[in-house]
């Protein structure tokens, strides 16, 4: 009664497997949403950083080391490129082990990126880099445990944040010097 089991042995309606243009079109399309996000995490920095680029930040006294201006937007657009790109290697290798819900992986990368707009509204936006220093500590701090922890679950992941922390290792150094000289 009813009817023959497939060839599977299963009785019943049988789940086709994703296709694989459909697969493809999930993971382009989790890679878009997650420039969108680093994107609108740069755009808010952007925004602070502006309004005092050329007026206060100017007129600071800065170490011999500091970077030339136009250095800091293509720096931070490749940062922001790989930590979308280690984020969505983290997002693949979950999916492939079935995890559904917010991983502690997802958490630390969306906390460091918190962490990351606060700097640029803390430095720039209140104009006190010695809080900033105290927060670029925190996010250094966020970073490398992410980056640590995306190593446990994509190696290319944590390689990808690797650059970053280096990134911020050096923005630190500098944020101190612009404290210690103003």
């Amino acid at each position: 009664y009813g009817p023959p089991p497939g060839p599977d042995g299963l009785i019943g309606p049988r789940r086709r497997p994703p296709s694989p243009r459909g697969h493809s079109h999930a993971k382009c399309t989790q890679l878009a949403l997650l420039l969108l996000v680093v994107g609108a995490v740069g755009a808010g920095g952007s925004y602070f950083t502006a309004s005092s680029v050329g007026t206060w930040y100017a007129e600071l006294h800065k170490p011999v080391y500091t970077p030339p201006s136009w250095l800091f937007a293509p720096v931070w657009t490749l940062m922001y490129l790989f930590m979308a790109v280690a984020m969505w290697l983290v997002w693949r290798q979950e999916e492939a082990q079935e995890v559904a819900q917010v991983t502690p992986p997802q958490m630390m990368w969306a906390a460091q990126l918190v962490l990351n707009l606060g700097w640029s509204v803390i430095f720039f936006g209140l104009r006190e880099p010695g809080l900033a220093l105290v927060e670029i500590i925190l996010l250094w701090s966020a970073v490398l445990a992410t980056t640590f922890v995306f190593f446990r679950v994509s190696r290319p992941a944590g390689l990808l944040m690797a650059p970053y922390l280096l990134w911020l290792t050096f923005a630190a150094v500098l944020n101190f010097g612009i404290w210690y000289g103003n």
